[in-house]
């Protein structure tokens, strides 16, 4: 947004033909919040906290709410906006009365030139396609969405299918972030991903940090936002060794073989991804968390204990309450570019883990497969990831 209004009295000075001095406004940042599940509440809930003590935002938090209609016969948008909260993702927790819920997708963004993107990634092509030629020119968005798509051409980044259908820039931010917690204003690290402007990257740290919750920046989209992506299928793994009761031992030799297999994809799709990354806490910090909690973690124990005769989908359905799972659904992509690749002997975590989630291996696979030597023809050089 340009400092200046286009005015044909002031001159490249910014004085009137008069010679006095013009007022001059600092732009001001409208942010939108689309998506209002359990993180995206508490996204509203940091953001709004800031607007209102920083003077380069607006005050005003549109949230973006994909309407239902709760069992009271009330609709979800109209009980946020009566009561503050969102009772049926984020129940218990205010999130601020800056923050007004809008059902209506294109009008809660129109205005906005701080895009926070927040809902599960398997709706994103949809949402994009709807808002294409509905956002500001000058918008900037960030993805906080952990997932990706696969297409013929290979793996899609979300950040990446934000840029290509929305034609604006997006940053990521991905940490050791379990919704609720943050939500109590609990002690958190997060960390934004960013591919060209640092100032860019700043301002949305600056929009996010409170005391409670500390934003660091890194030159690193596809790094950051792989982290946040693939430690959903680790936690898959740690859920079914939670679930066969295993013990910790087990638990923290499935994290290392995980984040070894996540290091070595990342890098094997993405030269430019660093080493660096996985010890920010979008990386070594997220899987942790996300193993010792998370909903991810929770519906696997459930589904080892039946011994895989519950489906995914109906343990979603009875445990998360309307919320999304992630891991299962990224499993199978990562599943698809290992086929794509001829990469399945590199990653026998990955592939194990997709393997049980569809029936193909029982649940106790996970701690029967050997760590074995990869097959490094497949891949010149991958060798080094490992």
């Amino acid at each position: 947004m340009a400092p200046f209004a286009n005015n044909s009295n002031m001159n490249q000075d910014g004085k009137n033909v008069d010679g006095v001095q013009a007022e001059v406004t600092n732009p001001k940042f409208r942010v939108t919040v689309v998506g209002s599940g359990n993180w995206g509440s508490v996204a509203a809930k940091l953001i709004a906290s800031n607007t209102l003590k920083q003077s380069v935002f607006h005050d005003e938090v549109r949230m973006w709410v994909f309407e239902e209609v709760l069992p009271t016969g009330d609709k979800l948008t109209d009980k946020i906006n009566q009561i503050n909260e969102n009772i049926k993702y984020l129940p218990g927790i205010k999130l601020g009365k800056n923050v007004v819920a809008d059902p209506n997708l294109e009008n809660a963004v129109k205005e906005a030139n701080m895009l926070v993107f927040v809902t599960p990634h398997q709706f994103m092509e949809g949402i994009c396609k709807r808002l294409v030629g509905k956002i500001r020119p000058d918008a900037e968005a960030i993805s906080l969405i952990k997932g990706m798509e696969v297409k013929k051409e290979g793996p899609c980044m979300i950040s990446k299918l934000i840029t290509e259908m929305l034609r604006i820039n997006c940053c990521v931010l991905m940490g050791a972030n379990i919704a609720n917690e943050i939500a109590l204003e609990k002690f958190s690290e997060a960390t934004v991903g960013y591919r060209h402007s640092q100032e860019v990257a700043q301002r949305w740290a600056t929009l996010f940090t409170t005391p409670y919750f500390l934003v660091s920046a890194v030159q690193d989209v596809e790094g950051v936002e792989l982290c946040g992506t693939l430690k959903n299928v680790v936690a898959i793994a740690a859920g079914l060794v939670d679930g066969l009761e295993m013990g910790n031992n087990t638990k923290a030799a499935i994290m290392r073989i995980g984040l070894r297999e996540m290091r070595a994809f990342s890098k094997l799709l993405f030269s430019s991804v660093k080493d660096s990354t996985f010890f920010e806490s979008c990386g070594v910090a997220d899987l942790i968390t996300t193993c010792l909690g998370g909903r991810n973690r929770k519906v696997a124990e459930a589904f080892a204990r039946s011994g895989g005769k519950r489906s995914f989908d109906e343990l979603e359905a009875e445990l998360l309450q309307g919320q999304k799972l992630q891991g299962v659904s990224t499993a199978r992509e990562v599943y698809e570019v290992l086929g794509h690749r001829g990469w399945q002997g590199l990653f026998p975590l990955f592939t194990t883990v997709h393997e049980i989630s569809v029936g193909k291996l029982p649940p106790s696979a996970i701690v029967e497969y050997s760590e074995h030597t990869p097959n490094f023809s497949l891949v010149e050089g991958s060798a080094q990831y490992y």
